[in-house]
């Protein structure tokens, strides 16, 4: 029999948390106690995490997966609209793998973020005041420390001609706001 991975389980054991994020269990304990990371405790007492918590937390405190823990997606939202941001960060929660996520409110605000943040996806608005969302995605997809990176636009504006355009540019597709469920999973790839 198999032993399940880590990135299968909907919940996880303290060590489990602590070996994502190359930390030890106490600090695990410390941050149940300052309520910074929610818990669930079992009928045995032993404490057990949500994977969707531990994802938002990292998200929240700027966090990153060890690289012993392969299956979670680091997912940049760039976009100037706060309740949209929100409605992605939902969107994020509820896919099947594991995400954690950041926010940049503008096109330059995105390209500190990815030097910081180093995100495998970018979900990208492409009409933002400033740097719009095509020059990001052009400069993204032009140096070779970041082409790698996925970009998927989203818009309210979006028409064939535009999605050619991002598409041209490096884009893997261009979704309409508000963004649909279903489409936003098939264009990341976990329909």
């Amino acid at each position: 029999m198999q032993k399940e991975g880590i990135d299968n389980k909907p919940y996880l054991m303290p060590g489990e948390v602590a070996e994502l994020f190359g930390v030890t269990p106490g600090t695990i304990r410390n941050w149940v106690k300052a309520k910074l990371l929610s818990a669930v405790e079992t009928a045995g007492g032993h404490r057990r995490f949500a994977r969707r918590d531990v994802m938002a937390f990292a998200g929240r405190h700027g966090l990153r997966p060890s690289a012993a823990s392969p299956g979670i997606l680091r997912v940049l939202i760039v976009d100037d609209d706060p309740q949209v941001v929100r409605f992605l960060e939902r969107r994020l929660e509820s896919l099947p793998v594991g995400t954690v996520s950041d926010v940049a409110h503008d096109g330059f605000d995105a390209g500190r973020k990815v030097t910081d943040f180093d995100p495998d996806l970018v979900l990208l608005d492409l009409y933002m005041d400033g740097l719009d969302g095509f020059e990001v995605c052009r400069r993204l997809k032009s140096d070779p420390l970041t082409r790698s990176i996925r970009v998927i636009a989203i818009t309210g504006r979006r028409t064939a001609e535009i999605a050619e355009r991002i598409v041209g540019l490096g884009a893997e597709a261009c979704l309409a706001k508000p963004v649909d469920k279903q489409a936003l999973l098939e264009a990341i790839g976990q329909e």
